[in-house]
């Protein structure tokens, strides 16, 4: 039995002995529920949660006059830390695929902020591309990895999905924002009434346990830009990147950065929806009744 099918057997186990308890009384079975949900979001966050212990780990261990470069060291470790999910079948391929989209493009972007003095990384290195360290674009990738992770692990699905083109020019423009501000007028504001205007109506269906529970997708949005936060304050904290109002001493990312966060996550999120293609809820109920009359 492989890993995969161990964890598996676990979580059946814990199932077998904790249903019964759950089934008590309704508070039991909403308690019982909330710690299915934190499970599903602990190993969503997998890949990421890995990340952000190494970055604080080698802030707090790294020896100073090592022959290896720490922010080295975190590039092999984040490609050895995803070639282990893949041979232990803890990740899939189309969700690999994703890490990599999300590697390149937010490389792209780290070498155009670092060149305009947005943030830097203090720390040398050999592995990088001008002033951007490659395991960069795997910070990026976290946010991508969470996302089709959770999407498959809550089986979502979603009311009143906005047409599928449409968000992807919401992505597009979000992504060409984060360039032109710094030359022309910050449309940003405009783009969080676009993703309003596109998202306002729109409520992803999630499974925790055995019951479907809905959310409207701006809210599940914010909650998600709101954690990505903070684990940027862990980030700047274990000196993996700082900000210039930084460098004279560290303090918390100021709290208007889930605005861009936002903006990011979305492009996230529309680059997950080229390998998980939304469904609509009402459209997967129907499926699942014929697949169980059949």
């Amino acid at each position: 039995m492989n890993l995969k099918d161990r964890i598996k057997a676990g979580v059946a186990a814990l199932d077998e002995r904790a249903r019964p308890w759950a089934r008590q009384s309704r508070w039991n079975g909403y308690a019982y529920e909330f710690l299915l949900f934190g499970l599903k979001q602990a190993w969503a966050c997998l890949f990421g949660g890995l990340m952000l212990a190494l970055l604080v780990g080698t802030h707090l261990f790294w020896p100073a006059g090592a022959p290896l470069a720490r922010y080295d060291f975190l590039v092999i470790a984040a490609v050895a830390i995803q070639a282990m999910l893949l041979a232990l079948k803890l990740e899939r391929w189309e969700e690999a695929m994703v890490i990599f989209m999300f590697h390149a493009v937010g490389t792209l972007m780290e070498l155009f902020k670092t060149a305009h003095g947005s943030w830097i990384y203090p720390e040398p290195s050999l592995l990088r591309i001008g002033g951007v360290p490659l395991f960069t674009g795997f910070m990026y990738a976290c946010v991508g990895s969470y996302i089709a992770r959770i999407w498959r692990l809550f089986d979502i699905t979603f009311v009143r999905y906005p047409p599928f083109w449409s968000t992807h020019i919401l992505a597009v423009l979000i992504y060409a924002n984060f360039f032109s501000h710094h030359y022309i007028v910050d449309f940003r504001m405009g783009l969080f009434a676009l993703s309003a205007i596109l998202f306002g109506r729109t409520w992803f269906v999630f499974t925790p346990d055995q019951t479907a529970r809905r959310m409207p997708m701006l809210m599940g949005a914010v909650l998600v830009s709101l954690f990505i936060w903070f684990a940027e304050n862990l980030g700047t904290f274990a000196g993996a990147w700082i900000y210039p109002s930084q460098a004279k001493g560290w303090h918390l990312v100021p709290i208007e950065k889930i605005g861009a966060w936002y903006l990011l996550m979305l492009i996230s999120f529309v680059l997950v929806t080229l390998v998980h293609r939304p469904v609509d809820a009402c459209v997967a109920r129907l499926r699942e009744g014929i697949w169980r009359a059949a």
